[in-house]
């Protein structure tokens, strides 16, 4: 990852909780005022954090004199994976050796539970060594591929990723590699240069190896990029450039037809300042064929490059696999208008299926890691003691995944309205309706939500965000 550059003012402080809000049990009897509207409220000043406020009353009403977002159900987007982040080997080390059965039966109930937990359901692994690792790997080291195995990850990500899908069996996971096997490159090496076209079709079977056995190990993949931000060489944690034209051959000749019964394949997984990239793969009309969606980072350029590209190809689909936070991203409100107003409302409404973040957990020390980031933050810090801390970053995710779940639509609301950003989801299950108002003024906002020719008026504080739930 590269570091985000929105934000570059100190920490914000961290989220300290010893337990989280259940999901929301619907009452639809709305008494003698309409449709009871459940109502969820974090405010920048950490007076309230995913609190539960008194309901307000879904009525008929006439026009507003208050700013207005008017919420269509009948004009539809796209239909949602979910909300989440990535099990790193850091993250997954940490969970099964710094933490008791308990408490680790606590924490991932939390993460990816529903009544009580706040239902994350899209989780990203990486294929290998990536720099939140406690060492460099492969899963086979020695040319050719006869010595494949994932045993590096059966100590911790494995069961971790278990644990979860049987929490959560809806849970979607993508994977993908930071490196091949350094005999597959330039450099020799995990680190720096790029795949050598003669090792093409052997990078295709490791990939295919790494799905097929994940799936034996009870993890299905439901789909991989074949690079993580294949336009950044690091130097010092395993990485490669992959340019364009070469993941046009990789995925049109090799990967896609190795792959093709078994995953999904997303291009270009990196930042938004480089849209022309995913548009030259999705430009070649064999590896087109392959590419099932295109992948993003936050790290660099703007979220409008989603619908930059998704407007060139609108079959293909959108899905946002990266952001961190970190000590470069401001106090806890400017942390909050990020990952709200971009990460969870910004992404969304430029037709992202799924929001995740970056590491799911780290330590107060911002590891383990081999390289790279030094002041990354995860969703959730864990310590030695197995005491967790939930950041910010879980703040934001719950926001939305508590109450839009897989499968839900993204319906049309308006946003920008006096600084009031905003996205609105339908679900699938029992038609609800989930509406998130982030208020990006320095003043308090009270405003107008109205659905067809109903309503109800809020007051919310500066830099603070409400989740509004209604049937």
């Amino acid at each position: 990852m590269t570091k985000i550059v929105v934000l570059s003012t100190a920490l914000g402080a961290a989220l300290v909780v010893t337990a989280c809000g259940s999901s929301p049990t619907l009452a639809t009897a709305g008494g003698a005022g309409g449709v009871r509207v459940q109502t969820w409220v974090t405010t920048a000043d950490h007076a309230k954090t995913l609190s539960h406020e008194p309901d307000v009353q879904l009525a008929t009403t006439g026009q507003a004199s208050v700013p207005e977002i008017d919420v269509d159900a009948d004009t539809t987007y796209q239909h949602m994976i979910g909300f989440g982040a990535a099990m790193t080997d850091a993250s997954a080390y940490l969970i099964e050796r710094s933490m008791s059965p308990s408490q680790r039966d606590a924490l991932l109930q939390d993460l990816f539970g529903r009544n009580p937990g706040i239902g994350l359901s899209f989780l990203r692994v990486p294929f290998g060594a990536s720099d939140f690792s406690l060492s460099d790997y492969s899963y086979d080291d020695t040319p050719p591929i006869t010595n494949f195995s994932i045993a590096a990850d059966s100590a911790n990500k494995l069961p971790a990723l278990r644990e979860a899908l049987a929490i959560n069996p809806q849970l979607f996971i993508m994977a993908n590699p930071w490196s091949p096997p350094g005999w597959m490159k330039t450099s020799g090496s995990l680190i720096g240069g790029t795949l050598q076209p003669s090792a093409y079709s052997a990078f295709a079977d490791y990939l295919g190896r790494a799905v097929e056995a994940y799936d034996s190990a009870g993890v299905h993949i439901g789909a991989i990029s074949v690079q993580n931000e294949p336009h950044y060489e690091p130097k010092d944690y395993p990485g490669m450039l992959l340019e364009a034209p070469a993941r046009a051959v990789v995925i049109g000749q090799y990967v896609g037809p190795r792959l093709k019964n078994e995953a999904q394949i997303w291009d270009w997984d990196h930042n938004w300042d480089l849209p022309a990239s995913p548009l030259g793969v999705l430009g070649d009309a064999t590896a087109n064929g392959y590419v099932q969606g295109v992948a993003w980072h936050c790290y660099a350029g703007d979220v409008s490059a989603q619908t930059q590209v998704h407007s060139a190809y609108p079959g293909k689909d959108v899905y946002f696999t990266e952001c961190s936070g970190g000590t470069w991203t401001g106090d806890y409100a400017a942390n909050l208008r990020w990952f709200v107003g971009t990460m969870i409302i910004g992404t969304t409404r430029n037709w992202a299926r799924t929001v995740a973040l970056w590491n799911l957990a780290l330590d107060p020390h911002n590891g383990p890691h081999t390289g790279g980031c030094t002041d990354c933050r995860g969703v959730v810090t864990i310590d030695s003691t197995g005491a967790v801390t939930r950041n910010v970053e879980y703040v934001a995710l719950a926001h939305a995944s508590m109450f839009v779940r897989p499968g839900a639509v993204r319906i049309a609301s308006t946003s920008g309205v006096d600084s009031l950003a905003s996205v609105a989801f339908r679900n699938a299950d029992d038609h609800s309706t989930v509406v998130i108002v982030f208020n990006g003024a320095h003043t308090t906002q009270t405003f107008a939500v109205r659905s067809k020719t109903q309503g109800f008026q809020y007051t919310l504080p500066a830099a603070s965000v409400a989740t509004f739930i209604w049937q």
